[in-house]
């Protein structure tokens, strides 16, 4: 099983991203799906994540701005990013934890490559 993620770039400040990311075909379930980041030098930080029975939660700086969904027929979450801010630039990392899959392996969690999202000033 592997998170993919994608939708990072380059954007001026006040503009906006989505970022998409997408279990393989292998999963069934995946209990909660999410994003961190992490900027240089400081420490990787959980942005938001969304449980499959539909409660989402976020860091207190990217709320109002950032909506996290998903859709659990296709074990995929986005992060629609809005009114971007120069220290919103990072590495974001997706996320997904208790993952089942088909044939039955549990994994508590499980990390997708980061995808570099930079704001310009």
């Amino acid at each position: 099983v592997q998170l993919q993620a994608s939708g990072g770039g380059l954007v001026q400040a006040g503009g906006s991203l989505r970022l998409s990311c997408a279990a393989s075909g292998s999963a069934v379930s995946i209990q909660r799906m999410g994003w961190y980041r992490q900027a240089p030098g400081k420490q990787r930080e959980l942005v938001a994540f969304a449980s499959s029975g539909g409660s989402t939660n976020y860091t207190d700086s990217v709320k109002g701005r950032f909506t996290i969904s998903r859709d659990n027929a296709k074990n995929t979450v986005y992060l629609q990013m809005n009114t971007l801010k120069p220290e919103d630039t990072a590495v974001y990392y997706c996320y997904g934890s208790g993952v089942l899959t088909r044939s039955s392996s549990w994994y508590p969690s499980l990390w997708g490559k980061g995808t570099q999202v930079t704001v310009s000033s």
